[in-house]
């Protein structure tokens, strides 16, 4: 999963700025930090995309190499293969058996991508004015490098934690996660997990200074429904009335109409209230307005206008694919269509299915769920004690910036943790420009100073929730 990043207009970002929140320039840990680039680097040579040719496994053998060499037990780091992937669990025992884990989460596998269509080969690793490219520099190679850098720079330096640290990284999130599920089912006595492929910092596009950052509490959850309606069929020179491509269409004209209840969470409303200082007026005072009354119209239509925001105040489903007919010169037997939606935390996918076939109003088309790979979860809970060493961390790098919390629209790892009743949190500690958003696309790229303060905030972030 990428990130997701706030966007802002450039005059908010300039407002946002005053005070010019800078890196407080803490203390170098050099051996970490070349460690984490050289490791990143390593792993980006390594094509580990689902299929044919799939070395994600290579991937776990190279982290668990690092992890061994920094000081862990070999019996403690394991590899477990998966169809043509492997997921890797590694385990720092605490001075206290009985205190539930502290769960550091990532994953290994990247999304595909054809060298042909970038500027540089995807998979061999380029560090070039200031920016580390190569498939897996944002998504998230170099952030799994830097925590496991942080973890083996904390062993060397002599700290006992109280409870278990454990650092575990699936296989293949970006496709089916079958084993991040397996991953969440075998940590499900966690305390904790931080989810090191969430959350995430703004630059500002012209000054390169840090803007915001935000941790990720919530994730919206993904469902694929099918739309079908099936007839007769029949010459095309005998129309009939009931016509399957068009009372689909009818139905899928409805839904497209329709829109789900706006509502609001403790963790969007607290989102909502803080970034609307970095919008522009009018989104602005919007996202305020809906934060005091979810059912404040004006609110409401600005919000829904916006792409960027009305994913935000609730459910969205989206017609995204469909499929009718078999000839040129007959009456369509079959229509099909696919309906995607992204459910705001803690509503049952079944519940939305029923409400879209009210919406559709058309008896003669079927509803079924053919999700894969996703369940519906609640939002983590604002723990006090997260968010005070998220808080201490941030500040130890980048003090003065703004700190709050979002909801995600795509899925993570933290899905699986949360459907298991543990918290998850999107704590990753790297910054970007907007501009700079190549997750998933081409020329990925993430810039190298994220390195040095990535170090220190997880030093400070794993002592405090593993005491």
């Amino acid at each position: 999963m990428r990130r997701q990043w706030v966007t802002m207009t450039a005059t908010a970002l300039v407002l946002g700025l005053a005070g010019g929140a800078q890196a407080k320039g803490p203390v170098a840990h050099p051996q970490a930090e070349a460690q984490a680039l050289e490791l990143a680097k390593q792993a980006i040579a390594l094509r580990s995309v689902r299929g044919p040719g799939n070395e994600t496994p290579k991937v776990a053998e190279l982290y668990k190499a690092a992890l061994v060499a920094g000081g862990f037990a070999d019996g403690d780091v394991t590899i477990t293969p998966v169809e043509d992937t492997a997921y890797l669990i590694g385990r720092w025992h605490g001075s206290d058996p009985t205190a539930k884990p502290l769960v550091i989460s990532g994953h290994m596998d990247v999304v595909e991508a054809k060298p042909s269509d970038w500027q540089r080969d995807p998979f061999t690793p380029v560090v070039e004015n200031g920016y580390l490219y190569g498939r897996g520099a944002t998504d998230m190679k170099l952030d799994g490098t830097i925590a496991i850098a942080a973890l083996i720079e904390l062993k060397r330096s002599g700290y006992k934690p109280r409870r278990d640290i454990v650092i575990e990284f699936s296989g293949d999130e970006e496709t089916t996660m079958k084993t991040s599920g397996i991953i969440a089912e075998k940590l499900a006595n966690a305390d904790i997990v931080l989810n090191i492929d969430g959350g995430g910092g703004v630059f500002d596009e012209k000054t390169g200074k840090p803007v915001l950052w935000t941790w990720q509490g919530a994730e919206k959850t993904y469902s694929d429904f099918e739309l079908t309606v099936t007839n007769p069929g029949g010459h095309s020179s005998a129309p009939r009335k009931a016509n399957a491509i068009n009372q689909l269409a009818a139905a899928l004209a409805r839904i497209g109409d329709y829109q789900f209840k706006p509502e609001v969470s403790d963790l969007t409303r607290a989102y909502f209230i803080e970034a609307a200082k970095y919008e522009d007026p009018e989104t602005g005072a919007a996202m305020k307005a809906f934060a005091a009354d979810p059912t404040d119209k004006a609110a409401i239509a600005t919000l829904t206008a916006n792409p960027s925001t009305i994913g935000k105040i609730g459910t969205t489903c989206v017609t995204t694919m469909i499929s009718g007919g078999h000839a040129l010169n007959a009456l369509p037997q079959r229509a099909t269509a696919n309906i995607n939606c992204r459910i705001f935390p803690g509503h049952k996918p079944a519940d939305i299915m029923a409400e879209l076939q009210k919406v559709a109003a058309e008896p003669a088309v079927t509803f079924k769920d053919v999700t894969e790979g996703s369940v519906a979860t609640e939002a983590s809970p604002m723990r006090p004690d997260f968010i005070a060493a998220m808080n201490k961390a941030m500040k130890q790098i980048y003090p003065g910036v703004p700190v709050f919390p979002a909801m995600s629209s795509g899925a993570s790892d933290s899905m699986w943790f949360r459907y298991r009743g543990v918290a998850s949190y999107g704590a990753s500690p790297t910054f970007s420009k907007d501009s700079d958003d190549f997750s998933h696309g081409l020329n990925e790229r993430t810039q190298i100073s994220n390195i040095a303060p990535g170090i220190t905030y997880y030093l400070s972030l794993f002592r405090d929730l593993s005491k």
